[in-house]
């Protein structure tokens, strides 16, 4: 950034209606803090933008000054993509307007909105789309990766439910896209990732969810970790989405004391049918060993949302690492070893429950093409600092690579930019294809900082 003089910098700053944020800014280090606290990086310049116009500007300014661009939404990104050393960081999360349109039924958000933003105005008129599981989650990010939340088994992915975007490009255009206008850019978007451009705002097709849900945790003693895995029904209405989640006990007033810092196994779930019918219905995944605690019950949607925000703090050190598989049995004889070498309280294994309306849609449809796999497993490595972190890698690392699986990946839950890990997110066929829009939208590779489909 030494090279850039002050009058360019200074005209780049008149330019703007957001804010420029340099290193020595009384704003710096509060505006190139990410969520990921394993990620401690020094931007050049900062660019808080306020407007379609402010992206354009600075994706211009990051091509023609040749500088390493990050783009931050939520700034959620687990292998710290929302941010980079003495590049631009073009952060989105001033642009976080949300409107409804409760006739077509449909959402239409600004980039830097996150889940809480969405689920707070579709819930006014009684209406959802797949969402994250932590509120505080940027849409942006987790919808270009997929989605996976309480709704993946009712309604799809988040990125099914996209139905038109507004996207800066590298080469400076503002483009609509939809199915009618540019439709292969459309696919690429629906699971490809950042790849292709910045995307400013997102329209989804909205579904009747809430204001009730029945929903919540139960929980299970560590040792039966292997009878609940051997015993989990496998098949379940697509109402209905699950989360087995191996764990430590935490100090939590719903807990028994004796049980505190003990391993636990918490089945974590939503119905999202007529509540009246949740008790039932979820009744089988809350009698698969002695129950500790029971906390299912109806509650408001948004609620369910945002449940899981307290285990999520800013600022500790995240790694995740994830890998499909089919059979859960398979399954447990390697992962309860993983449950037992937990390398800290703080770390866990979770196994989401797939299928449903996500299995029905053509593989080729989307970029996002693991359509047939039954599980999801989703290792969450964490310590407070520094001091752990790398044992905690090692361990989710270890955990995945356990399970013998074909190498598939979901890329919203991938710690590590490797290009063998991304290839391992796509089928040949559909990463050839995001090849071929990324030349068409990106061929000098831009958009680098994401989990990055290479131009050949």
């Amino acid at each position: 950034m030494n090279t850039i003089g002050e009058a360019t910098l200074g005209e780049l700053a008149q330019s703007l209606r957001g804010d420029l944020v340099r290193p020595g800014d009384e704003a710096y280090d509060e505006a190139r803090s990410i969520w990921n606290g394993a990620h401690d990086k020094r931007p050049g310049l900062i660019v808080r933008c306020h407007g379609v116009a402010d992206v354009l500007k600075t994706v211009e300014f990051a091509r023609s000054e040749g500088l390493p661009l990050a783009v931050r939404g939520g700034g959620h990104s687990i292998p710290g993509f929302s941010t980079v050393d003495n590049g631009v960081v073009l952060d989105l999360s001033p642009m976080n307007g949300v409107r409804v349109d409760p006739g077509r039924r449909t959402v239409t958000a600004q980039a830097g909105a996150l889940w809480r933003d969405v689920d707070a105005e579709t819930q006014a008129f009684g209406l959802a789309v797949t969402g994250g599981l932590v509120s505080s989650t940027g849409i942006a990010g987790f919808t270009l990766g997929g989605g996976i939340g309480w709704l993946v088994r009712r309604c799809g992915l988040t990125c099914d439910n996209l139905i038109a975007a507004d996207i800066v490009t590298a080469d400076g255009q503002y483009l609509r896209v939809s199915e009618d206008e540019r439709p292969e850019l459309l696919w690429a978007l629906r699971g490809g990732g950042g790849n292709f451009g910045v995307v400013t705002s997102f329209e989804f097709r909205l579904h009747e969810v809430g204001p009730t849900v029945f929903a919540g945790l139960v929980f299970y003693p560590g040792e039966h970790a292997e009878q609940i895995l051997r015993t989990f029904p496998r098949q379940a209405p697509d109402e209905l989405s699950v989360v087995i989640n191996m764990t430590t006990a935490p100090p939590a007033p719903f807990l028994p004391e004796e049980v505190h810092g003990k391993p636990i196994v918490a089945v974590v779930g939503m119905w999202s049918g007529h509540p009246e019918d949740g008790d039932a219905a979820t009744r089988p995944f809350r009698t698969l060993a002695p129950v500790i605690t029971d906390l299912f019950s109806p509650m408001p949607y948004t609620a369910m949302q945002t449940l899981l925000d307290p285990l999520y703090p800013r600022g500790m050190w995240n790694y995740f690492r994830s890998a499909f598989f089919d059979n859960l049995d398979d399954a447990a004889d390697s992962l309860i070893p993983k449950f037992a070498a937990v390398p800290n309280p703080v770390s866990e294994l979770h196994i989401h429950h797939l299928g449903g309306a996500m299995s029905r849609i053509p593989e080729d449809a989307t970029a996002f093409a693991a359509r047939n796999r039954d599980y999801l497993l989703n290792v969450v490595a964490r310590s407070a600092d520094a001091d752990g972190y790398p044992a905690a890698v090692s361990w989710a690392r270890a955990a995945t690579d356990s399970l013998n699986t074909d190498a598939s990946t979901y890329v919203n839950f991938t710690g590590e930019a490797s290009e063998d890990r991304v290839r391992a997110s796509y089928p040949k066929a559909t990463y050839d294809r995001l090849v071929s829009v990324k030349e068409s939208y990106d061929p000098s590779n831009l958009f680098q900082l994401n989990q990055n489909i290479k131009t050949s």
